[in-house]
């Protein structure tokens, strides 16, 4: 199936030099929207044809000449009278403070349990296309490494009150593959279960490849670790997910989670997921029939990693990689596909992100939608605020905001010795970052709504010139609002589902 374009046009031009904050943009089917960017909200809101000719007439513009025109002209230009005169301010600047109390407060901390790996993945992160990661030396964590991260929190506590507290706080085991040093994550777990006076409520979760499922299954289980099995749909889709001799991994996958479903059902029912790297080997559809068939589970479907790799590799990497939005369009049920996948496809995850962003207040008249003179200062791209969502310790110790960035991003360092982590330093790398880009920054259309993340953004630490793909001029951007309303007009009951089912954070 070919996805249907969707014609917008930008070319309605304002009169005014202070309504470059209002764009509007008409679908094919001609319905007439304008867009108020106002940084603490952003409205999309559907106008009556008359309202958007007299917001963006020329200056030659005959004069109205009846009386509906007359009122959409008197409309207009008392909306225009509201509009605010100065442009809005931001500072691309985070704070140590803030750093350090989203420390303090940490949702996830996540262990790289072992650089080590028993399968030999050709896309692998950590593998022969990439160049942005520590050397793997087949190393392990042990107890001893990490208990000193806990008395630093626990320090950190006694000086300034948690937010946290009675929280939920998720501990991660990844690799390399973590099932290979079960020892580190049995003695983990036991240190945080013997904690004592630990106020808050803890989670263990695990990914794996599964091929050393058989040996740990019963401890998983009693423990309701949270798996992500890795599996890219049948044996063929797996093809990539090779052995260290290059056998094909799938078949003792398959046993190792049949064997995990059968003698723990109901574990497995509400504790097992599953996650699936999308590549010329497989699609969409294939990796979604043979996980929902299989297990009665939705795959999780990830795109090939598209940062730090090498330039030697880029060939390779461009043979091996699928767009998952494309992969969906040339799928024969593609409607009913992209229904299952929900927010796992790419529209509705677009959708749910665009409500999140622009449905943010009520608008219940016009006025609501321009009357605001606030400036606001706010860092201008997606990146989270580092360690708001969780902590990555790799097994050198180093301290990051996340597993899927570069190790030249680090922010600390774990030992024995302690926590060694300056929060005004880290505040000041990140700072620089956000320096480089600060001139896309300022002409971005998506600016105060951006989901790029600013630490796999390219050559932002040394490169002379860093490029963010995730970049929208006006063209681009009237594209992505067309695109988004076209999708909730042709989908309006989804809108409900979306309002209903999903839990925007």
């Amino acid at each position: 199936m070919v996805a249907r374009k969707i014609k917008i046009e930008t070319n309605i031009k304002p009169k005014y030099k202070q309504m470059k904050e209002i764009l509007p943009f008409r679908l094919q089917n001609k319905n007439i929207y304008l867009f108020a960017n106002k940084l603490d909200f952003k409205y999309v809101m559907l106008s009556h044809p008359l309202l958007a000719k007299h917001l963006f007439v020329n200056e030659n513009a005959t004069d109205s000449s009846n009386d509906e025109d007359i009122y959409y002209q008197q409309k207009a230009d008392y909306l225009k009278s509201k509009l605010p005169e100065k442009d809005h301010l931001y500072s691309g600047r985070i704070q140590p403070e803030q750093v350090e109390e989203a420390f303090l407060n940490l949702n996830q901390i996540v262990f790289e349990v072992t650089d080590d790996c028993n399968l030999n993945c050709t896309y692998c992160g950590y593998g022969d296309l990439y160049g942005n990661y520590d050397k793997r030396e087949s190393k392990f964590m042990n107890a001893e490494d990490i208990a000193p991260l806990f008395s630093y929190l626990d320090d950190l506590q006694k000086k300034r009150r948690s937010n946290s507290i009675g929280n939920t706080i998720y501990i991660s085991f990844y690799g390399g593959e973590p099932l290979m040093n079960m020892n580190f994550v049995k003695e983990v777990v036991s240190l945080i279960r013997n904690r004592a006076k630990d106020e808050h409520h803890y989670v263990f979760s695990m990914t794996t490849n599964a091929i050393l499922l058989h040996r740990y299954m019963d401890y998983l289980a009693e423990h309701n670790f949270r798996l992500l099995i890795s599996l890219d749909g049948n044996e063929k889709n797996n093809s990539y997910r090779i052995t260290k001799s290059g056998k094909n991994s799938f078949d003792t996958i398959a046993k190792n989670i049949d064997l995990l479903r059968s003698k723990y059902p109901e574990y497995f029912q509400e504790f097992v997921n599953f996650n699936a790297v999308l590549h010329n080997n497989n699609s969409m559809e294939e990796i979604y029939n043979h996980i929902q068939t299989h297990y009665d589970k939705m795959p999780r479907i990830a795109e090939l990693n598209s940062t730090g790799i090498l330039p030697e590799k880029k060939d390779e990497f461009e043979k091996m990689y699928r767009n998952k939005k494309e992969s969906l369009y040339e799928s024969e049920n593609y409607t009913k596909l992209e229904h299952e996948l929900f927010t796992l496809a790419p529209s509705y995850y677009n959708a749910t992100n665009f409500l999140h962003t622009y449905n943010l207040g009520v608008v219940r008249t016009y006025n609501d939608f321009f009357d605001n003179n606030k400036q606001l200062h706010f860092i201008p791209t997606g990146t989270c605020m580092p360690f708001s969502k969780k902590i990555f310790i790799t097994v050198n110790g180093k301290i990051l905001p996340c597993e899927r960035i570069g190790h030249q991003h680090t922010l600390g360092q774990l030992s024995k010795a302690g926590v060694e982590i300056d929060f005004e330093k880290a505040a000041s790398k990140v700072n620089a970052y956000y320096d480089r880009l600060d001139k896309q920054c300022s002409k971005c259309y998506q600016l105060g709504a951006c989901s790029q993340c600013i630490f796999i953004v390219d050559d932002i630490v040394d490169g002379e010139k860093p490029v963010c793909y995730g970049f929208m001029n006006k063209n681009t951007f009237a594209g992505f609002l067309a695109a988004n309303i076209s999708f909730f007009e042709s989908h309006p009951l989804d809108y409900y589902r979306i309002m209903e089912e999903v839990v925007l954070k």
